[in-house]
């Protein structure tokens, strides 16, 4: 699936900032935020670290790259 290495890196890079942004958005959400936005964003976070959870399970099982 990922031939380039630094396509991986990038990728993952990617999977990590998804989860990075997931929680500082749940933390303000969780502490700023009542009502309705709060629970859109809530979802919407979910759905980020879901996504990122996946974009890892692919970088992980994918195995070394060739040289």
């Amino acid at each position: 699936m990922f031939e380039d290495p630094l396509l991986k890196m990038w990728v993952s890079f990617i999977g990590m900032g998804l989860m990075f942004f997931s929680v500082v958005l749940t933390i303000f959400t969780k502490e700023k935020l009542s009502g309705i936005l709060r629970y859109t964003l809530l979802t919407i976070c979910f759905i980020l670290i879901m996504v990122s959870g996946l974009i890892m399970v692919l970088v992980v099982f994918t195995g070394p790259v060739p040289d």
